[in-house]
């Protein structure tokens, strides 16, 4: 059932009790009363004592600091959209680039309150493939008439940013920052008067057309001076004057919008002081920058990460589209043999905007699903576009893997390899440690196992990954030929394995053939062997990758496997006797308590609800038991519980035990846990010789069921 919440309260205090909550619940108070509840059941709120300023349609009008922005959250928390969202085809209404900076201020302002508008900038993929994946209804403005939007919400925006860029076309950022701060358009003289044609004469608040500066230093000073202490800090916009494709999110938050280079000493050091005001491990840059390896870099230098997104469309309705990510099973895998094990990955996939238009042609081509890869993806599109992650889940094969692109949470560069510098300490674990937090939270959301990093990592470095980021199964590093020999792979804190890219970022499927076969050639069949590359999918595809395989096996033939890279890394632990997920081994054996769903769903890599392992009965007990034909080393295990698919914490499993055994008949107590709350139980315990493992529960959720999400258990031989 929806819920309309009347808040007696001030409108600050509530959202500043909401932001204290997890990330999928909020909490209000209605009536007097406090009430928890998901944020996607919130139809309406309304607020008894500031009807001044409520819209027509009931909403409260939100101001840039009144937003529920947890800790936990990258981007704010939005009321669900609309049950009708008016959409403009900018393009085809043939709008100057001023004018989609207006209209993309207008959609952050408007969609804060509630998201109601959605604009079409980029129009490289179907314009239906985005709005039907998030099962949104619109209503098409005419392109002919596009200020007949601006019109619907007049009564939502104060007044006007009026600005030239006459002397330098950064007083568009500039204006755009004002404007998200006290709900204004930024708009030139010809805009405004196109405005006013059309019954909108609105006041000019803020009058930018006497300023004088004549670049980037002195726009963005200006705004340093005199506005940066009012923006939010948690979010940097980072985009080029004339691209507004992220001022939605921007204006919605109440963002500084700049456009600085880092190469320049006096832009860096202005950068500087922004980044210096801003949160490791929480806040991140979006956009992009002048030169690649020195923006990223520069944040880097402060613990902040990148999310590119130059061309990204509609962050404001797509992030309100709050669903848990529906995370794909992972298919088992063979025994290890003497063969050559090979994985590619896809480049790119960390700018989200690529995510959002070329990967979704790219995704489509027939030679997808005929051999396996590796897709990187961001882990920022959990809080971006859920339903964008779920899009890409929903159409993968088996053979499709997803991974994180550089270098976790966001573009972070440890190691720039072109310029032989790090920008991330390589002795002082500081700047990465708040970073590689932030990825972890990500990457379990996201369902992402592997890590592509640009370009390279330190020892100390290597150890705050292991150290923060357990859920992952292996990273892989950069090797761009400019040293001296090629890098060598490393095993972190004895189960982290760091593998070579090599090559990275070709441009053929021939250049892979060739890297890899300086290893093949060598190949004698007495040991397994482990290869892996990149290619950029600019330039390879899914129809170009697919001749890998037959060029592969002309090298060593019957002897080479292309795998999935959650499978490359389980192959290569084993390989090398280190702890691996034995729950991936197909010859596993799964029996438990009567069960409502499949009892495979217990240990299936995916902790997802439509892929939950459920209790029969609703006496609060239940049990599953994994057999894995032989014994192993067990040294880790971890069970995902029904918070972690994006249900109640109160389904939770609250009391249950953890036991191992080596022949199924004698039991002994690996973990015992009694009043749990936490959303996945993870243990290292020391190694012990065990063929079972059992999960025995006693007291599951609140409403009588037990919910396992997934089992994982860590054996070495």
């Amino acid at each position: 059932m929806r819920k309309i919440f009347l808040l007696a309260t001030a409108l600050l205090g509530a959202m500043q009790l909401m932001a204290q909550q997890p990330a999928t619940m909020i909490m209000k108070l209605a009536n007097g009363a406090v009430v928890r509840t998901g944020v996607n059941e919130v139809e309406k709120i309304t607020f008894a004592d500031t009807l001044y300023n409520v819209n027509s349609s009931g909403y409260r009008i939100l101001e840039a600091d009144e937003l529920c922005w947890p800790d936990d959250r990258l981007l704010p928390h939005f009321l669900p959209p609309a049950p009708s969202i008016r959409s403009l085809d900018m393009n085809t209404a043939k709008l100057s680039d001023e004018e989609r900076v207006m209209f993309c201020t207008l959609q952050g302002i408007v969609n804060r309150t509630r998201p109601r508008i959605l604009l079409y900038n980029h129009n490289e993929e179907p314009q239906t493939t985005w709005p039907s994946a998030h099962s949104l209804r619109t209503t098409p403005v005419s392109p002919s008439s596009p200020y007949t939007l601006v019109k619907g919400f007049k009564d939502e925006i104060r007044g006007l940013v009026l600005y030239s860029n006459a002397r330098t076309n950064h007083y568009s950022n500039l204006a755009v920052t004002i404007a998200g701060l006290d709900r204004l358009l930024p708009v030139t003289a010809e805009i405004r008067a196109k405005l006013v044609a059309n019954g909108m004469d609105f006041p000019v608040v803020e009058d930018l057309t006497s300023l004088t500066m004549s670049n980037a230093m002195g726009v963005y000073q200006y705004l340093y001076d005199n506005y940066w202490s009012r923006c939010n800090h948690r979010l940097l916009i980072s985009e080029r004057p004339n691209i507004p494709y992220v001022h939605d999110i921007g204006a919605a938050c109440g963002s500084a919008c700049v456009w600085l280079d880092p190469r320049a000493a006096n832009e860096r050091l202005l950068l500087d002081k922004m980044l210096k005001d801003m949160t490791p491990g929480r806040d991140f840059v979006l956009g992009w920058y002048p030169e690649e390896r020195s923006g990223v870099g520069e944040a880097t230098k402060y613990g902040l990460s990148t999310v590119p997104a130059d061309f990204f469309e509609n962050t404001t309705v797509y992030t309100a589209v709050d669903k848990p990510i529906r995370i794909s099973p992972v298919p088992k895998r063979s025994k290890l043999e003497n063969k050559v094990y090979a994985a590619v990955y896809i480049s790119d996939g960390d700018n989200i905007q690529y995510c959002q238009h070329a990967m979704a042609k790219i995704f489509e081509q027939s030679g997808r699903g005929k051999m396996a890869m590796n897709w990187t993806i961001s882990p920022a599109l959990a809080d971006f576009s859920p339903m964008m992650l779920n899009y890409y889940y929903r159409k993968a094969t088996t053979s499709d893997c997803f991974v994180s692109g550089p270098s976790g949470l966001g573009y972070a560069m440890p190691y720039d390899a072109h310029n032989a510098r790090y920008y991330a300490s390589a002795t002082s674990s500081k700047i990465i440690t708040p970073y590689t937090q932030l990825t972890q939270r990500y990457l379990e959301k996201a369902g992402l196992r592997v890590i592509t990093i640009w370009d390279d990592v330190s020892t100390a470095q290597r150890m705050v990954y292991a150290e923060n980021c357990p859920y992952l199964y292996g990273l892989t590093i950069n090797d761009w030929e400019r040293q001296s020999g090629r890098l060598t792979a490393k095993v972190q804190s004895n189960w982290l394995p760091i593998t070579v890219q090599y090559p990275c970022y070709a441009n053929s499927v021939d250049v892979v053939t060739d890297f890899f076969n300086r290893d093949i050639k060598k190949f004698k069949g007495t040991e397994p062997m482990f290869v892996t590359g990149q290619v950029t999918v600019w330039d390879v595809g899914p129809d170009k990758l697919i001749a890998l395989s037959d060029k592969l096996a002309a090298l060593s033939p019957g002897n080479v496997r292309i795998v999935r890279a959650d499978h490359w890394f389980s192959y290569y632990n084993e390989a090398h006797h280190l702890p691996f997920n034995i729950t991936m081994l197909q010859d596993m054996e799964i029996t438990s308590s009567p069960v409502k769903t499949n009892v495979k769903y217990a240990a299936n890599g995916s902790p997802s609800q439509d892929f939950m392992w459920v209790s029969k009965t609703t006496d609060g007990t239940g049990w599953v038991q994994l057999d894995f034909k032989e014994p192993y080393q067990i040294s880790r295990y971890v069970v995902r519980h029904a918070e972690a698919a994006g249900l109640d914490p109160e389904l939770n499993s609250r009391d249950f035990t953890v036991e191992t055994s080596l022949d199924g008949e004698t039991w002994t107590t690996a973990g015992t846990y009694t009043n749990n709350t936490a959303p996945v139980t993870e243990a290292a315990i020391t190694p012990v010789e065990a063929r079972y493992v059992r999960v025995n529960v006693t007291n599951g959720g609140t409403d009588g069921y037990v919910r396992i999400g997934d089992i994982e258990v860590y054996g070495a031989h």
